[in-house]
């Protein structure tokens, strides 16, 4: 199954570098290029990506709001210059699913967009529990306990995994359950917490105080 990517960025040389990039995988194409933010937008509308590459700062609209415009249509990864830039955490707050840098290689390209299309978290990297740590204790106000004591003692460890930046198959090995069993624990304290994804529930969990910025729970 080939994976539909958007790419918006007001740079023409960043949007043309990671389409030949992107092109020349066998199951990734990329069906459209946006300058701006409004036009991203319209284009997710029309086109109907599986994901996108969004730049933060564009002209007309900036790449925050257009992340929120388009998270109930596709995943969204953010394209930063800096590993510990505040708008990538916004950004995250908003509903992209991780975030990558502009100097990534095809490798690291690639293989983002099969993780966010499977619907994993981008969040693997360690800077990038380190971003959300620290933003979330520094920046952002803790949101109101959406129900975390309906969660069993296991669908808790999954969560506190999935802040980690584990995969459904390290959970399993980790806990010594199955995959399957894994998605079953993600799909309900999604459900249970009001959470859209994962990568929600991990920002959550840091957020709440559920884990602490050095990445272990308090």
């Amino acid at each position: 199954m080939t994976i539909r990517v958007l790419i918006a960025d007001d740079q023409a040389m960043v949007r043309e570098g990671f389409a030949v990039l992107l092109n020349a995988q066998p199951d990734i194409e990329v069906v459209g290029q946006a300058a701006d933010g409004g036009e991203a937008v319209a284009l997710v509308a029309d086109l109907l990506p599986d994901v996108v590459l969004m730049d933060v700062r564009m002209p007309v609209l900036d790449g925050l709001e257009a992340t929120r415009q388009v998270t109930a249509l596709t995943k969204v990864v953010v394209l930063t210059t800096f590993d510990l830039d505040e708008y990538v955490y916004q950004a995250l707050r908003a509903g992209a699913s991780g975030f990558l840098l502009k100097k990534a290689g095809a490798r690291e390209l690639s293989e983002a967009v099969r993780v966010v299309a499977a619907g994993e978290a981008l969040l693997a990297p360690s800077v990038t529990r380190r971003l959300i740590g620290e933003f979330a204790r520094l920046k952002a106000p803790a949101p109101a306990a959406r129900h975390v004591e309906e969660l069993s003692e296991r669908e808790v460890e999954v969560l506190l995994l999935i802040a980690h930046g584990r995969s459904n198959a390290e959970i399993g090995h980790e806990l010594v359950i199955s995959e399957r069993t894994v998605k079953t624990h993600v799909s309900n304290l999604l459900a249970k917490l009001g959470l859209r994804d994962r990568t929600q529930a991990a920002v959550y969990a840091f957020e709440t105080g559920l884990v602490s910025p050095s990445g272990r729970r308090p």
